[in-house]
């Protein structure tokens, strides 16, 4: 997290114009600034820490064809785990967590939770800089 918010702080700059004095006190000091952020470009570096999603839909459904209590004949990139893949909550709890062993990082609890289809997790995973 620090990592991403020092990227984006290198480049966000804040242009700070003095105004002139102005002897009414209403109009003068810190609420007469004004500031105007102007965020650039992300760094080469920052854009490329991101996989490429078609590189990320192809794991991901290598990972849940490898799975052992899934039909990999009905994995598809649209597949819902529960519905069309038939696999209980315990199951998505593991695919999950070889999703996590695969792409080298840890899924917080709430959004596992939200993961129930190839896609959201192709989404995700996506979307996160830590995904190797």
């Amino acid at each position: 997290m620090a990592a991403v918010r020092g990227a984006l702080l290198k480049h966000l700059r804040v242009n700070a114009t003095a105004l002139p004095r102005n002897p009414n006190p209403i109009n003068n000091g810190i609420f007469a600034l004004t500031f105007n952020a102007i965020c650039r470009g992300f760094s080469d570096e920052v854009k490329g820490s991101f996989l490429d999603k078609s590189e990320v839909t192809d794991r991901v459904i290598s990972v849940v064809k490898n799975f052992q209590k899934g039909d990999p004949s009905k994995v598809a990139p649209d597949a819902h785990f529960q519905n069309d893949l038939g696999l209980d909550s315990l199951d998505t709890v593991e695919v999950v967590m070889a999703l996590e062993e695969e792409f080298g990082f840890e899924i917080p609890d709430n959004e596992a939770d939200k993961i129930s289809t190839i896609n959201l997790a192709v989404e995700f995973i996506a979307s996160h800089p830590q995904a190797k």
